[in-house]
């Protein structure tokens, strides 16, 4: 079985969901996993999909009757790949604070400024009814390697936390 990436993204509408899923039962194919949502009308996410060998190039091209409802972009995965990131650990911690431009740019330049591989990354504003204004929130999840510190991870987000005067929680 083939592993395949979806990227999807259309206006929200019911039976989208469905209208994949159809696509993917045709060919024999197993929905494994996927992060989808609705933002300001649009339905977009990422679903994962096993295909049998013998049908990438049929279901591939039959992404395309979905053109005007969905569009579907499938980039192709291998167990290889999601092996790579198995070893260490996963570090978890959510970031809440005062929303104002540039907290994600800043929290993902330290997560790469120590090579570390984002899992997840979920972030969302919420108004704030007590104070007044908006909170940015995210959680995120990253892959560390056992040959990384944790450590001093841990050390540069907590002082990244206090520069940008944002509370830092980890999991």
């Amino acid at each position: 079985m083939a592993q395949l990436v979806l990227t999807v993204v259309g206006d929200d509408r019911a039976g989208l969901v469905n209208a994949l899923a159809q696509k993917i039962a045709e060919v024999g194919g197993n929905w494994e996993q996927s992060e989808l949502a609705e933002l300001a009308g649009a339905f977009a996410g990422i679903v994962l999909v096993s295909v049998p060998d013998d049908h990438v190039a049929a279901f591939t091209t039959a992404l395309r009757d979905l053109d005007g409802l969905l569009s579907v972009t499938a980039h192709t995965g291998s167990a290889a790949d999601a092996a790579a990131g198995e070893s260490g650990h996963t570090l978890a911690f959510t970031v809440l604070g005062n929303d104002r431009p540039g907290i994600v740019r800043d929290v993902t330049a330290a997560i790469a400024a120590h090579a570390l591989s984002i899992d997840t990354f979920r972030s969302r504003t919420l108004e704030a009814p007590m104070a007044g204004g908006t909170l940015f929130e995210a959680s995120v999840s990253v892959s560390v390697p056992a040959s990384a510190d944790a450590e001093a991870i841990t050390r540069a987000l907590e002082a990244l936390a206090g520069e940008i005067q944002v509370d830092l929680t980890v999991a």
